[in-house]
């Protein structure tokens, strides 16, 4: 009777450790196969095989949202240290393309684009009022002149028709308030409803992981683990889903027109970026 007992219970002991590591898994188990990755190794320059810098302005001199920056492709503004990327936004007289701005920063397009898919980016975000990091991304059809695959010649769609999917967007008059976004031809820009965030502690000091999981149906947000906001529209047309095309990676610090003015420098430092599908 003992061993009778023995091996009822060693069989829920192994039923319920089984359902509970299902349980365990996380939504993006369907995703395994890692696809591309920059784990930011090796000294100086970003990788140029992966990352494209995109510095062109926009016509009329700024870039989009009121934006007080260049983007520039100089070391001082990305380069990778120690195994991380640093983007570094820097406050300094900078001219370029006939334009005078008083900030720096730099805009890095991804060379790799991808339909469905998850993506992990581990990072610490800069501090100080007016700065706007980013992690996001594009239909690379996007009609954007100076962008990386505008300049391969796929731009033939205007935004937010091409659609734009911000992983993560964090602004330093809400520090540690963090979110994410769905931009369509339906909800856009300010007027944007498909988004949600988290206030988490320390994203400045300490790394998270923010994913995204990018389904045929569906796309859900994730900051270590745990779902902030899932995108799921009940109809999918042109103007809800422009998302069944290849869409690529961007890493920006923007700098608002209400940055501190005793600001001087801040980055974001990013561990890896890594797409499975």
């Amino acid at each position: 009777m003992r061993n009778y007992l023995y091996v009822i219970s060693l069989f829920f002991i192994c039923f319920f450790t089984t359902q509970c590591g299902k349980k365990k898994e996380s939504s993006h188990a369907i995703f395994k196969k890692l696809v591309w990755s920059d784990e930011f190794d090796g000294e100086g320059a970003i990788d140029s095989k992966k990352w494209f810098h995109q510095t062109q302005l926009p016509s009329g001199g700024d870039w989009y949202g009121g934006l007080v920056n260049h983007y520039t492709d100089r070391l001082e503004n990305s380069y990778v240290k120690d195994g991380f990327l640093h983007i570094v936004a820097r406050k300094e007289i900078f001219n370029d393309q006939g334009e005078l701005k008083e900030y720096t920063s730099a805009r890095l397009n991804s060379k790799f684009a991808f339909t469905y898919g998850r993506v992990e980016v581990k990072a610490k975000l800069p501090t100080g009022i007016g700065t706007w990091p980013a992690i996001w991304m594009l239909n690379k059809n996007i009609n954007e002149p100076g962008a990386y695959w505008q300049k391969q010649g796929f731009g033939t769609t205007f935004w937010p028709v091409c659609g734009e999917v911000d992983i993560l967007e964090h602004w330093g008059k809400n520090q540690n308030y963090v979110q994410s976004a769905v931009h369509t031809e339906s909800s856009a820009g300010d007027d944007v409803i498909n988004l949600g965030g988290k206030l988490l502690e320390n994203v400045s000091n300490e790394f998270h992981t923010y994913a995204l999981d990018w389904y045929e149906d569906k796309m859900v947000f994730s900051i270590d683990g745990s779902v902030h906001y899932t995108y799921e529209p009940p109809l999918k047309d042109s103007s809800t889903w422009p998302f069944t095309t290849d869409q690529y990676l961007l890493l920006n610090i923007a700098i608002e027109s209400d940055i501190e003015p005793s600001f001087q420098k801040s980055a974001m430092v990013v561990d890896y970026v890594r797409v499975y599908q």
